[in-house]
């Protein structure tokens, strides 16, 4: 099992969402997140332009099985890129093992 962590723009969510569940990705979870980057958000208020380094995003969190990996990846990727300078990035890692709490039941299946 492989767990996807992705940064991506607020702006993309909805992009993202919709392509994950036509993928069959239909279960994670997501922070509202701030951060810093390469990226230099500017804001205008009456005229005045200013600028800030605190860039908010989107924290995705998903677990997948081994075989869904790349569709993932490539989901998020496909609907989550501008093609500016900040539209993200994905981690990925190793999960040992995964437990449904209401049965006890573990690994992969646990997932659907």
């Amino acid at each position: 099992m492989k767990k996807i962590e992705a940064i991506i723009r607020k702006s993309k969510f909805s992009d993202v969402k919709k392509e994950l569940h036509n993928i069959g990705v239909n279960f994670f979870s997501y922070w509202d997140v701030t951060g810093l980057g390469n990226e230099k958000e500017g804001h205008v208020y009456r005229g005045i332009s200013y600028s800030t380094s605190d860039i908010q995003r989107r924290y995705l969190s998903i677990v997948v099985n081994d075989d869904f990996e790349t569709a993932t990846i490539q989901a998020i990727l496909k609907a989550g890129a501008t093609g500016e300078v900040g539209d993200g990035k994905i981690f990925v890692s190793t999960v040992e093992e995964v437990y449904r709490i209401r049965t006890g039941e573990k690994g992969g299946n646990t997932l659907k």
